[in-house]
């Protein structure tokens, strides 16, 4: 919030590429331009990721918005790194998993945010296909829609977040980001978006 990453507007929604109205845009992307704050991010990927998986052979990055975190954090733990695309180039070798990965390797996912979780477990799914062994994932940001939990549960992937859209919209309200009303306006769209703002 302190450097408008997450922009918040009940008046005005957002048009997701889903075609869903919402009142919430978040650009993790913008996080990379301020270094205090990439650092934070990365350490606290660090932290969970040592808290809860060992022996992790690999990290991989969902492009295109978990690369460069992804990056980071292979950087920080010293370990090798590859990112995966939402599907095989058209051109070339026609890769989706760019970079060197083994059969049987143990992979840690980085994604940068989570909403129904389809896409990221498109990433999960193309380095099981290639023989990997995926250990989990961890991101920097969920909705928490309870669609993208069961996705994950049915995909059986543990995922590990650094905050939540709940999280977020009590912090704007301590913060007067947002008004109780509005607050309960966030709170509807969290529980039904594909109708909000109809």
């Amino acid at each position: 919030m302190q450097i408008n990453a997450i922009k918040l507007n009940i008046a005005s929604p957002f048009t997701w590429a889903s075609g869903w109205k919402s009142p919430i845009y978040c650009d993790n992307r913008i996080i990379l331009s301020y270094p205090q704050i990439r650092k934070e991010i990365c350490e606290s990927f660090c932290f969970v990721i040592n808290s809860h998986f060992q022996s992790i052979d690999v990290i991989a990055g969902v492009a295109t918005g978990a690369i460069a975190h992804g990056v980071l954090v292979a950087d920080a733990l010293e370990k090798p790194f590859v990112y995966v695309r939402p599907e095989p180039k058209k051109h070339g070798l026609s890769n989706q998993i760019e970079g060197h990965i083994e059969s049987g390797q143990r992979v840690l996912v980085i994604e940068d945010l989570i909403s129904t979780g389809n896409s990221s477990l498109n990433a999960v799914r193309a380095l099981r296909q290639a023989g990997t062994q995926v250990l989990g994932m961890v991101a920097i940001f969920t909705y928490g829609f309870p669609q993208a939990q069961e996705n994950f549960d049915r995909e059986g992937v543990t995922l590990h977040t650094l905050a939540s859209y709940s999280q977020l919209i009590h912090r704007a309200l301590e913060t007067g980001s947002v008004s109780p009303e509005q607050l309960q306006s966030l709170k509807r769209w969290r529980t039904n978006p594909e109708t909000w703002g109809q």
